[in-house]
């Protein structure tokens, strides 16, 4: 694990850009592609707001956990709040040929990241685990 970094933040809007800078800056670290790490940094500001606007319903009273490890092969995010339980199973975008904002999120992480999961033993909250393969 190369420099784990934990940032807890407000489920407010206005620290979505400290998740961000914050995002770049690991990947910077990691000597991850600016291309690369631009993505990354969208996908987790989605997971992010997603956590305000669905686990939190908008209070901003919550907070957000994101913990950044990375190895030479693997890079990882895990988000965590202590909102309403997310139900997995239910989770996914809307149909790709319905064209309007919004609801694209979760298929714009899935692309971005190898493996997107859920820890189902989190008791209260979520706990989301993003997963991306390095230097294949």
């Amino acid at each position: 694990m190369r420099n784990p970094v934990v940032l807890k933040v407000r489920a407010h809007p206005a620290y979505l850009a400290l998740i961000r800078d914050a995002t770049a800056r690991f990947c910077r670290i990691c000597r991850i592609d600016d291309e690369l790490a631009d993505s990354i940094k969208l996908a987790v500001d989605e997971a992010c707001s997603n956590v305000i606007k669905h686990a939190y319903h908008g209070d901003t009273s919550g907070s957000i956990v994101v913990k950044y490890s990375a190895t030479d092969r693997n890079f990882r995010v895990i988000i965590e709040d202590s909102g309403e339980k997310a139900r997995p199973e239910l989770i996914r975008g809307r149909d790709l040929d319905d064209v309007r904002p919004g609801g694209l999120g979760i298929h714009f992480i899935r692309r971005i990241f190898d493996s997107v999961e859920f820890d189902a033993g989190k008791r209260i909250g979520n706990r989301m685990i993003l997963q991306r393969k390095l230097g294949e």
